[in-house]
């Protein structure tokens, strides 16, 4: 609550700190501060205000039916003084921790002697130039950037690879029993916590193998296949597979019998 923040207000306060909840999730009777109402309470009292958004989105996550997922530009329009957020999750890039603000205030953070040891190296700033470049272009983001993607795609889209994937299994491993369904993907690693996306996997059973036995199989199969487990089948969740690699996923199952 911002009365929280008001009391805790010292002399010796140099900071006023919100955290999002990016890999957790609050329900029932709780309240938080807005944004807004810190940077108010810190412009009054000379305090600069952090806001640390966790999973690092660069564009409105709303049309996704995400809403309520903070990001960096609108945190800066808001009025926070510094900025933090994740180089992976939803920017897409690699794992990585970004500080965006004031030019005076992340200068000054140069300075620290944590900074030698916490800096990225250069194959880092590539991967994040690279992602970061990708955002110049509207037009073309969601398809280049492989997380968005993920997250804007279609379900049609998706369960049109699943049909191929589910084609590709029963082409090389016969014994199999496959079958296309309907389920939900979670973004995970920290983002969006709660929060389901409508995804179609590939259920398969294979005769005289339990699925944990399976999934381990395909896990040491070349390419390895990483799945999950329901209902005593191992899944596939076309989400997570990239163009192309339905035939690759298809191969895998060819010498597990």
């Amino acid at each position: 609550r911002l009365a929280d923040y008001e009391a805790a207000i010292s002399d010796d306060t140099a900071l006023l700190l919100r955290v999002h909840t990016s890999n957790f999730k609050i329900v029932g009777f709780t309240e938080q501060a807005s944004l807004a109402e810190l940077v108010e309470l810190g412009n009054r009292n000379f305090i600069p205000v952090m806001d640390d958004i966790g999973s690092g989105a660069l564009i409105d996550l709303s049309p996704f039916s995400f809403p309520d997922e903070p990001s960096a530009p609108a945190s800066i329009r808001e009025g926070a003084d510094l900025v933090c957020a994740s180089g992976d999750k939803l920017l897409g890039g690699c794992q990585a921790g970004l500080i965006l603000g004031r030019e005076e205030l992340v200068s000054e953070l140069r300075h620290s002697p944590l900074y030698r040891a916490l800096r990225v190296d250069k194959l880092a700033l590539i991967v994040l130039e690279t992602t970061l470049r990708l955002y110049l272009d509207p037009a073309t983001l969601l398809e280049a950037n492989p997380t968005l993607r993920m997250i804007a795609e279609p379900l049609e889209a998706c369960a049109r690879r699943a049909a191929r994937m589910a084609r590709a299994i029963r082409r090389t491993c016969p014994p199999a029993d496959v079958v296309v369904g309907g389920s939900h993907a979670q973004i995970g690693s920290g983002s969006l916590p709660g929060e389901r996306l409508p995804t179609k996997v590939v259920a398969v059973r294979l005769p005289d193998l339990t699925a944990d036995e399976l999934a381990r199989r395909l896990r040491l199969a070349e390419p390895a296949v990483f799945s999950r487990i329901r209902d005593d089948r191992v899944l596939l969740d076309a989400k997570t597979v990239l163009p192309g690699e339905a035939t690759a996923i298809g191969e895998a199952f060819r010498h597990l019998t």
